[in-house]
This record gives C-alpha cells, structure tokens and sequence, in this order.
C-alpha cells in the first residue's frame, strides 16, 4: 500500500516537473544587450515587462543621469511590471498605477507579436510616453496595456521616467558638482532619451525594425515628445511622433530656467526652498549628501497633480540649456527641431476649469471680450461649466496643437491633425465633450479595461477606428484605417482635421476656427 502510495507521488512530481519544465521552454527568451529576459506567450503575444533599462537611481545616483544597468548572465523573469517611480498616486486618477510606486523604477515593458519574434521580423515600434502632469504616472496602468498593438502588428513600448522632484530637480549644490557632462535637472528627459536609446539597441532582437519608431504621448507625455523632438540629444532615435494633449505654447507652470539671479523664478529656487522646508541647508557637497540621504517619502512631500502649485516644486522640465533650450513652439518656428511626420490634436473638451466666475473666463480675451462671449456663450445664458471648460481648453491645449501644426507644416513637414471628440455611451449624461486623456484606451483598444460592464458596440468600433488609424500612422508615416476616411494632411490654408465624432471619424474644416483664431489673438 505505502509502496503503491510511494509510486503514485513519484510519478505525480514527475509530472508537474515535467508540466513545469515544458512551460518554461515555451517562455519566449530574448538575449538584450544587458542579459536574457524571459516572458510570457498568449494569443499570439510576447510580453515582456519589468526589463530594466538603467541602474536603480538610488544613493548617489538620485539626481543623476540614468546609468547603465548591471549585467547578468542567468535569464531574468520579466513576467510582471516593475515598480512605477516614486510618487503620491493622485486620487480618481483614470489610469490608475497597477503596482506600488518606488524610487528604483527605472523599467520597460515590450508587447511583440509572437510571429515576429520568432522570425525577427521587422515591426514598426511604438513607445508610450505616459502623461501626469510630470509628478504622477507610470506604465502600468490596465489602459496602457500594449498587447492589443502587439496583436495588430506592432512592437509595443512602454517605460518609466522619474517624476516628481526625482525627476526635475535643481539645486546649487548639484550644479557646482556638474557630474554627467553638466547634464542637470531635467532627470526624467533623461529617462526617455536612455529608453530610447534602449529600444534602438535591443529592439530588433524583439521583431522591431530600430529605424521605424514612433514616439506617442498624451498630457506631460505630448510635452514630453515635443521635448524629444527638439532636443538634440534625441535626434535620430525615433522617426515619427504623436502628440496627444500636448500643449506647445508655455505651459500651465511655467517653465523655469534651471538658474537665474537671486530674486527671481527659477529651478534651483523651487530646489532650495524644497531644501529649506526638508531642514537642509547650504549648497555644498554636504547639503547634496543630506538630500539624496532623505527618505523618498519627504522626497514627495505630498505632491501630486492637485498639490503641484507649490513654491517648493519647479513645475517639471526645466530650460537646463542642453536638453531644452527654449519653449517647444520657439524652437519648432526656428526650425530647430528634429523633422519627421508628426500627429498632433486634443480631445474636445480638453484643458481644465477651476471654476470662477464669468468675468474670469473672458478676461483673458482683454478688449476682444465681447467677440469671446458671443463665440463661447452666445445667448448669454450658458453653464459656465460648458463655456468655462472651453475657453480654458481651446488656450491650454487645442489652439496650441494648431499652432504647432501650422509652424511645422510650414517647414515642410508632414503634418496631421485630429480632434477627440467620441464620448463613451456610458458617460454622454456627464460629458459635454470628451475630457482630457479620454482617447487614450480608445487609441490603445483598452476600452473594455475602462468602462467594463458599460462598454457599447458603438465604443468598441471607435476604439477599432482610432486604433487602426494609429497603426497606419506607426507602420507608414500617414495615418490611415481600412474603411475609414482619409486623413488629410494639415495645411493652415485649408486648416482640415480629422475629427473623431459621435458617427466616426470625419475630415473636416475645423469648426473652432473662430475661437482658435480669437485665443491665438489674445495669446501674450
């Protein structure tokens, strides 16, 4: 009996040893230029995630350029997110962070389509810039998930960059010490030129083609790509670029020099105050030890996206006079600027209003107050939650995009705007328009992950569209979907978008006009 017993356990270790070995072989492995990394497979899709593409910046590497991470040898399981970087998770935040956040974060993810790995076949990458206002954020949230462009042909990227005063941070004592060639405060750039380079380096071993990558951003990611775009440091690790809620004109907080006299607004004074309240003082070598000694909790000191006016942060990147040397629109009208197809819009209601009152929204509009009522509120009588949120959006982020638009068409270069305005069935009762970052699972096919139980027919088909036409703009320059409208490229003459509406996307003149012509009037 005991021997019959003794035999069935036997065979039964055997077994799941056997069951474990044979999924293990079935792990997809790709050797990186750091070491092995070993997936996971389904339905015709290879993840990886959690690859780290720079050291832990801890220690005497807080505040620093990313290095280069430690090699290793055995393969490395990258089956599960990294930690997103250090920060204080913003509440109701429509992307939540799927893992707890740390400062050693410093971590990429690849969704490729099984098929091409195999072959290494050369797919078009694209790689996801998350947005988040440059103090939250990360890769892991459900809606950024890449195996939905995995499956549609494309090599998936996504990574983290340091945010918060991890990733924008200047200080005198940091300065002084000039370590990383005088590359200072803007870390987080760092981040997404190192990943960059990453993606240029390892990606073929992936099935993606190095030479045909697209860089896609929504909010602080938009303006991160217009920083990427012109920044010569980044020049020539990607080829085309999307910019979602971008902005381009000066920013919300403005951005601040990395340096300037005494008295004035800079990066090092939102540093030393941040110091001063931490109880550091002085700008030696010592006060540098001190800080990167604090805890990463009084790193954060509560910041997030609805602390971030604060004397005590700088308001994210900075003109450090290597990375960014002057606001994205000067440089772009400069011609300094990297040139490739570039996809630029906003969602229809965009921006954000704080509420106020009514002489408030029309004030910036000066002596043209009157033509801004009668073109936001024309009977007089609207819910200044409606004409409010639009005035604030078209200034913040839709005129923006077609400033941006018209100066690089300008020089040249292939252009295409869109509008978002498709509002989940789910949400029509609440929306007016479609909110800042709502196109975003739309754009990655995530839509079942956002609205769950409550997504309709009709969201499931402009997530297919809005996808597709993102695919077409990744694999071909110009952004096109089977079935759809063609997509006509921007000229400020014609000034066509694509707008995705209610009944799908349709190429029109833009219906703004009027407004957008009013804000960039009464634009300082």
């Amino acid at each position: 009996m005991n021997i019959r017993i003794a035999s069935l356990a036997a065979i039964l270790v055997f077994g799941a040893g056997l069951g474990a070995s044979q999924a293990l072989a079935a792990d997809p492995t790709v050797a990186t230029t750091s070491g092995p990394v070993v997936g996971e497979s389904a339905h015709g899709v290879a993840a990886f995630k959690g690859v780290p593409f720079a050291a832990p910046p801890l220690g005497a590497l807080r505040w620093r350029a990313p290095q280069p991470p430690a090699a290793w040898s055995a393969p490395r399981d990258t089956k599960a997110y990294g930690p997103d970087c250090m920060q204080n998770p913003f509440p109701g935040d429509a992307a939540p962070l799927g893992v707890q956040p740390a400062e050693d974060c410093l971590y990429m993810n690849v969704w490729a389509p099984e098929a091409a790995l195999k072959s290494k076949t050369q797919r078009p990458v694209m790689v996801w810039i998350y947005g988040g206002g440059f103090v939250n954020g990360g890769s892991s949230p459900a809606v950024y998930a890449g195996d939905r462009f995995a499956r549609d042909g494309v090599v998936l990227v996504s990574f983290n960059y340091r945010v918060g005063r991890f990733g924008f941070f200047a200080h005198p004592a940091l300065t002084a010490v000039g370590a990383d060639g005088g590359m200072l405060g803007n870390y987080g750039l760092m981040d997404q030129i190192a990943a960059l380079k990453w993606v240029r380096d390892n990606i073929a071993a992936f099935g993606g083609d190095p030479d045909n990558v697209t860089v896609f951003g929504e909010s602080a990611g938009g303006m991160s790509v217009h920083a990427l775009l012109t920044a010569p440091q980044a020049k020539g690790l990607f080829h085309k670029a999307i910019i979602q809620s971008g902005g381009g004109r000066p920013r919300l907080l403005p951005t601040l020099p990395l340096t300037a006299p005494a008295g004035q607004r800079s990066a090092e004074a939102a540093g030393l105050a941040f110091a001063a309240k931490a109880g550091v003082s002085g700008t030696d070598v010592a006060a540098l030890e001190a800080l990167r000694a604090l805890p990463a909790e009084t790193v954060v000191d509560g910041l997030n996206m609805a602390t971030s006016n604060t004397p005590t942060w700088g308001g994210g990147p900075m003109l450090d006079g290597k990375i960014m040397t002057r606001e994205p629109l000067q440089a772009y009208k400069a011609g300094a600027w990297t040139k490739m197809p570039v996809m630029v819009g906003a969602t229809s209601a965009d921006g954000f209003f704080f509420g106020g009152s009514r002489d408030q929204v029309f004030a910036p509009f000066g002596a043209r107050r009157a033509e801004a009522e009668a073109l936001y509120d024309p009977k007089g009588d609207g819910d200044i939650k409606v004409y409010g949120w639009a005035a604030a959006g078209d200034r913040m982020f839709i005129e923006p995009a077609r400033a941006v638009s018209r100066v690089m068409a300008e020089q040249g270069a292939p252009v295409y705007q869109f509008r978002f305005s498709y509002v989940a069935e789910s949400m029509r009762s609440q929306w007016w328009g479609a909110p800042h970052a709502t196109e975003i699972p739309f754009v990655f096919d995530t839509v079942d992950a956002r609205y769950g139980g409550a997504l309709t027919q009709a969201d499931a088909a402009a997530a297919k569209a809005a996808h597709a036409y993102w695919i077409g703009f990744a694999k071909s320059g110009v952004p096109s979907a089977a079935g759809q409208p063609a997509w006509p490229r921007y000229e400020a003459a014609t000034d066509q978008i694509l707008d995705f509406a209610a009944q799908g996307p349709k190429a029109e003149a833009d219906p703004l006009r009027a407004r957008l012509d009013l804000v960039e009037a009464t634009t300082q």
